[in-house]
């Protein structure tokens, strides 16, 4: 059967073999990417029957976040103390309905511990670099999964993104990364960092293997999408200010692309954006990570991050009330956000910088400046309840992440221009 993805369900077998072999001689690129590999699943998955063949993603070889139960597997979370949990008896919804496609997982991939960061560190388990820059981080918290697609291991990788989770990595490695509409992917099997901000989505190297991924694992029916009028957004009032010169040239670059093809490219103050700056985001990841892990919290404290223990600490700040005003803000700048917005594109740099050098990271005051800065320009998608996805582009030898962002069910027109601004940026 010919195939016109790079992946097809005759070649899995030797393919996922590469992979393992790779993995179990030490692959530099693949250093410190999985936490464990499904070599027993994945060989039966891949020369399961030649039913699966009728599906466009049979053959696809998948990395699986930590935090996605996998049948037969412990499920981490990047952290220790859950290291002896008992194995998960099911699949995650998403991780099933990929399975059931023909997909084949390959192993679950590396993380920042609990998903609270977006620089993909963690003490326990190592921390992957960029495949793009090597010495540097590879962005997190999905950062295993990005390098497993940017170092050839995976066709596809599926993530959770609650700041920037998937985009941020992706935009550090040179791969799309997809955040869809939080409701659009079932959360089950999954673990929560914030149940008001996490979402499901994949990373590839197309944003063609990101829909087929996205169209497999989601939940709500396409009719109710809404339709994008592709006119973008530049917001001058928020996340544009502080850009590193090789990402404020490329950004330049791609808006000169899309201006040359006839796209309108507006810069516009938004109130919600404005709006936005009053908000605690960490609010919502401190409270709520406390609420899922407070016995680990409080009985084996020690075996946490500091740096993900120092954030969990923070919700003891905070009252009911407080939490309650912070949840209310929120609905608020949604409605705000969205009436704003209109079916239009918030069009920004994913990251306001290339990917920091590992040493750069040392100290605690430059973790908690770098990962607030990176976090920033994607969390926007989160807190505003949108959908996002970011977009590589190269100019003058440096790889960036575009990203491209909408309201809440636009997921497949965002996709489908996406795939168009894709090809602009390749070429």
């Amino acid at each position: 059967m010919t195939s016109t993805y790079p992946w097809t369900f005759d070649s899995a077998h030797d393919r996922v073999s590469q992979v393992f072999s790779r993995a179990r001689e030490q692959d530099k690129s693949l250093q410190h990417v999985f936490t464990q590999l499904f070599e027993e699943l994945a060989t039966v998955q891949s020369r399961g029957p030649t039913a699966h063949t009728s599906h466009p993603l049979s053959g696809a070889l998948v990395s699986v976040k930590d935090l996605f139960d996998v049948a037969g597997h412990v499920t981490r979370a990047g952290t220790r103390f859950m290291a002896n949990d008992a194995p998960a008896e099911h699949h995650a919804t998403a991780i099933r309905r990929l399975a059931e496609a023909g997909a084949v997982l390959v192993g679950h991939t590396n993380m920042t511990e609990l998903a609270y960061s977006g620089l993909g560190l963690n003490p326990h388990y190592g921390t992957p670099e960029s495949v793009l820059y090597p010495g540097c981080i590879a962005g997190g918290s999905t950062a295993g999964g990005a390098v497993s697609v940017a170092a050839g291991a995976a066709d596809i990788a599926i993530g959770t993104d609650t700041g920037g989770s998937l985009r941020i990595p992706a935009a550090f490695n040179g791969i799309v990364g997809f955040k869809p509409t939080q409701s659009a992917v079932s959360r089950e099997g999954c673990k929560p960092l914030s149940q008001n901000l996490d979402s499901v989505g994949p990373m590839a190297a197309s944003v063609e293997a990101c829909r087929l991924a996205f169209q497999t694992m989601r939940d709500h029916p396409e009719s109710i999408e809404q339709h994008l009028d592709p006119i973008f957004i530049v917001p001058d009032n928020y996340g544009m200010d502080d850009l590193e010169p090789e990402v404020a040239a490329a950004f330049q670059h791609a808006v000169s692309l899309l201006q040359g093809t006839g796209y309108s490219v507006q810069t516009r103050s938004l109130q919600s954006l404005e709006n936005l700056k009053n908000l605690a985001i960490w609010h919502f990841s401190a409270v709520e990570s406390r609420a899922n892990y407070d016995d680990a919290y409080q009985h084996q404290h020690d075996e946490i991050d500091p740096r993900v223990s120092s954030r969990m600490a923070r919700a003891d700040e905070l009252t009911a009330v407080q939490y309650r005003q912070t949840l209310n803000l929120r609905d608020q700048l949604i409605r705000q956000y969205q009436h704003e917005m209109r079916g239009q594109v918030l069009l920004m740099p994913t990251v306001p910088m290339l990917p920091p050098r590992l040493a750069t990271l040392a100290t605690d005051e430059a973790y908690a400046r770098l990962n607030l800065q990176a976090l920033r320009n994607p969390s926007i998608a989160n807190v505003m309840n949108g959908c996002s996805i970011s977009l590589p582009i190269t100019h003058q030898n440096h790889t960036v992440g575009i990203m491209l962002s909408a309201n809440a069910l636009s997921d497949q027109a965002l996709l489908d221009l996406a795939r168009r601004c894709e090809t602009l940026f390749a070429d």
